[in-house]
């Protein structure tokens, strides 16, 4: 017979199962390889609760906001798109996600660009590997899904996603990219790789580590081939990225001609101090990044 003391804490951990699943409910393999075919609903399971108190909700008034599907070579991917309604010919921003994937955070700072008069667009990186806004716990997060996507798979998605933007109102010439955490890495390794980026805004992104099989190279690896703008924006109590390497990396452009980037360090700023979600939160470094990031974009798109 089942132990009764446990039957409460089953009874609980089924709830929070179910609340997951219908919050994020399981994608099935398609025969293209995307195991992930539609974006989820709110807040991915790494990161609940999320801090309600210094949450940012930007709405869609004056705009035209929601899933959008990327045709690729092997596939359709889903992408969050927000831009001005009824316009065409705008500066486009590509929105590279944290490790989290395409969940609300990310959703929300493509309306602000949208606001701002840019086309955002967030394609999900994840979507052949897994559903990153279903895991519980970042460390599997990572094993599971994160460590298992290829860096020339993500620079063929996002030139796929530009594309898009391209014929869905946005400007084949104007076109920016940025990132956060994961995504901060991709935009140093997108700069580099397709020249027709003309601006970049990287967050808090790892710029050294270990060639691996799906992450051969690494930023500083590539600076002699990044010759845009970029702006580093980095936490100075950033724990897992030491300020000496994103030194590096910027003297590393510098000797390589590229003189325009900038890095902005926050002293006491800790990693994702940008995202408005989570304990790691510092408003005032995160709203002055984000007015330097708008003014970068103005100036270089």
């Amino acid at each position: 017979m089942p132990d009764d003391h446990n039957a409460p804490l089953a009874r609980h951990a089924q709830d929070a199962q179910d609340e997951i699943d219908r919050q994020h409910p399981p994608q099935a393999l398609t025969r293209r390889g995307f195991v992930t075919t539609a974006l989820a609903a709110g807040f991915a399971a790494a990161v609940m609760p999320v801090h309600a108190q210094t949450m940012i909700t930007t709405d869609t008034q004056g705009l035209t906001a929601g899933e959008v599907k990327i045709k690729t070579a092997d596939g359709e991917m889903p992408a969050y798109r927000a831009m001005p309604a009824g316009k065409t010919g705008l500066a486009t921003v590509l929105v590279v996600q944290e490790i989290f994937g395409v969940h609300e955070h990310i959703k929300d700072v493509c309306r602000r660009f949208a606001k701002a008069g840019y086309l955002a667009i967030a394609p999900e990186m994840y979507a052949r590997q897994g559903d990153p806004t279903r895991y519980t716990d970042i460390p599997t997060l990572i094993r599971e899904v994160v460590s298992k996507v290829p860096d020339a798979q993500v620079m063929s998605d996002l030139d796929a996603t530009a594309a898009w933007a391209a014929a869905n109102g946005g400007s084949a010439t104007r076109l920016g990219v940025t990132g956060f955490c994961w995504g901060g890495r991709i935009t140093w390794l997108y700069a580099a790789h397709n020249p027709k980026v003309r601006a970049g805004v990287a967050w808090y992104g790892r710029v050294v580590g270990e060639a691996t099989p799906n992450t051969p190279r690494h930023p500083i690896d590539l600076a002699g081939a990044i010759r845009q703008p970029i702006l580093a924006l980095y936490g100075g109590a950033d724990a897992g990225i030491p300020n000496e390497t994103i030194e590096r990396m910027m003297a590393a452009l510098r000797s390589a001609g590229n003189t325009a980037s900038e890095l902005v360090l926050y002293k006491d700023a800790p990693h994702a101090f940008h995202a408005d979600y989570r304990p790691s939160f510092r408003k005032e470094a995160a709203e002055d990044a984000w007015k330097r990031a708008l003014a970068w974009f103005g100036k270089h798109l």
